[in-house]
């Protein structure tokens, strides 16, 4: 079973402390590797430069609304979850059928058992569209479509939440990525920082690269790596005494959130309650037919919501890989009795902590993937790429849950009522983290203002505030 690793300053420090999940890949060859690498910290989101703006935006930091993204690498099958369609032929409907919910009316997948006795707690959207058929995080990431981006790209939910509000508690970073790194331009795990600038992007612990390396230094060894510093930086203000006015400040917040108790103690899961760690059931799973597949980890539900309750305004997770095309490496149904299970435990772990501690006002839970799968089962006995149509979960942030918000036709291809967007999706999100999309923007790298969505066409979704 693989799991996130105890953190302790004897350990912490760049010195190669890992648990490594193996190597994956979808359908298009990007390989992957997912593990949690506190030995190589990804300090994306700190640079120095970064540092001092949030300093400078201390005033900010007064809310504690926050999100967490789960995001389900590749797409999943919409009618194999919460949309069946049990009248369809049998090559659409599948092999699994639909269950009552706690929610009159409402069915889901009878692998989701878990999940279909806390519906009251969910939204379940049914008709979301707007995909532009990507096979990459980039969309569910930044709301935006890959191509012909503003200068300097557009960043990631929670870089414009780092940017705008600034970091909710000293030692917290606002964004946190739990998503390995993708290793081409097309794939933006852990999430692109865009005209954000680098400040911006996610701290994040679970990336294979790191931009900040201490290699085998403890908390005592960061003390005196800052004494060197230091003296460096006072050779430096001799040459450059205004070009290096921040140093200090920017250096003793890189070393702050370093040693911060409040972050390595969110990320140490061996804290927590055992009881409350194995109702996630933290283990790993090798999909069908895939061998050295990559793991699904429930610990990371948790640790994101640990990263919350510390102060984390966005968290991202990558959740497992979704993309089941068939043999090979077995059928879209066969993955999905592997992989659903797992997936309905830990969500419904993560919903019940969130209720259970008084989170489920300020946190909103969202879960999706870039696309929906085809009707249609192919010859090999999977579910093909469909942009056309896709599903969507919700649950806290003091959102009305309990419904279901639109509907397929009878082969759920495409919408019949109440179609929406991504970005009224992205839009429900800013909402609920404070931001106004009517009003605020941040300027690219021409200095042009861009709203955070589009807000003349997409406003967040009335149903769910």
């Amino acid at each position: 079973m693989l799991q996130i690793p105890r953190l302790n300053f004897s350990r912490f420090g760049l010195s190669g402390l890992t648990a490594a999940g193996p190597k994956f890949s979808l359908c298009d060859g990007l390989s992957r590797r997912s593990f949690l690498q506190v030995g190589g910290l990804a300090m994306g989101g700190l640079s120095l430069p970064g540092l001092l703006d949030l300093e400078a935006r201390a005033g900010t930091a007064g809310s504690k609304k926050s999100v967490i993204m789960v995001f389900l690498s590749g797409g999943p099958p919409h009618q194999d979850m919460v949309d069946l369609k049990p009248e369809a032929p049998v090559e659409v409907r599948g092999e699994f059928s639909p269950i009552d919910t706690n929610v009159p009316g409402i069915q889901l997948c009878e692998l989701l058992p878990e999940l279909a006795q806390r519906t009251d707690k969910l939204a379940i959207i049914r008709s979301l569209v707007g995909s532009e058929g990507r096979h990459a995080a980039f969309q569910c990431l930044t709301g935006n479509n890959f191509e012909r981006q503003p200068p300097g790209g557009w960043p990631s939910l929670g870089a414009v939440a780092s940017k705008l509000l600034g970091p909710a508690v000293a030692g917290v970073p606002p964004f946190i990525s739990l998503a390995p790194r993708m290793k081409t331009s097309t794939w933006s795990d852990p999430g692109p920082a865009g005209f954000c600038g680098q400040a911006h992007a996610p701290f994040a612990p679970n990336a294979d690269q790191a931009t900040l390396e201490l290699k085998g230094v403890s908390k005592q060894g960061l003390s005196a790596r800052q004494t060197l510093l230091d003296q460096i930086d006072a050779l430096k203000r001799q040459a450059d005494a205004g070009a290096l006015a921040g140093a200090a400040a920017y250096y003793e917040q890189a070393f702050g959130i370093l040693t911060s108790s409040a972050l390595v103690d969110a990320l140490d899961l061996d804290r927590e309650d055992p009881a409350i760690r194995a109702r996630y059931a933290g283990g790993s799973l090798e999909p069908a037919g895939y061998g050295d597949a990559g793991p699904i980890l429930n610990d990371y539900f948790l640790a994101a919501r640990r990263l919350v309750e510390a102060g984390a305004r966005v968290v991202t997770v990558a959740y497992g890989r979704w993309d089941w095309h068939g043999r090979p490496h077995g059928t879209n149904f066969e993955n999905a009795r592997d992989h659903l299970p797992l997936f309905d435990q830990g969500l419904s772990a993560l919903i019940d902590d969130l209720y259970q501690r008084g989170l489920d006002r300020d946190c909103t839970v969202l879960v999706w993937g870039e696309f929906g799968r085809t009707p249609r089962v192919n010859k090999n006995g999977g579910r093909d790429h469909w942009p056309q149509v896709a599903c969507a979960m919700l649950t806290g942030g003091g959102l009305r849950t309990g419904q279901v918000i639109g509907a397929t036709n009878r082969f759920a291809e495409v919408p019949r009522e109440r179609p929406v967007h991504m970005q009224e999706v992205f839009a429900t999100l800013y909402h609920q983290l404070g931001l106004d999309v009517n009003h605020l923007t941040v300027n690219d790298l021409t200095g042009r203002p861009q709203y955070l969505v589009d807000h003349t066409r997409h406003q967040p979704i009335g149903e769910l505030i």
